[in-house]
């Protein structure tokens, strides 16, 4: 399974890079054959009311079937990390 993440608007870290490597290998692992592709996206959301909430954007390329995207926004980028990487192994899995 090939995993590319990539920040927007902000330094990716190594730190951040290996535990979003590490989620994600760890919630697909049961749908690992079917997965070609994962393309991560991090980036901030700047709201109108000052808030600074983080996105976490994953695009699943399955075997034979269309791209899944899976995406969550939260106020602490590690949480939108882990929540849509469950989220995208569940998904994985019933496809």
């Amino acid at each position: 399974m090939q995993i590319d993440v990539r920040a927007l608007g902000f330094e990716l870290t190594p730190a951040l890079r290996m535990h979003t490597e590490r989620r994600l290998h760890c919630a697909l692992g049961r749908a690992d054959a079917q997965v070609s592709r994962l393309r991560v996206c991090l980036s901030e959301l700047n709201r109108p009311d000052g808030s600074d909430d983080k996105r976490c954007q994953v695009r699943i390329t399955l075997a034979g079937a269309p791209d899944v995207v899976i995406e969550d926004t939260e106020a602490d980028l590690y949480t939108a990390i882990d929540r849509a990487a469950d989220r995208a192994g569940r998904t994985a899995v019933r496809q």
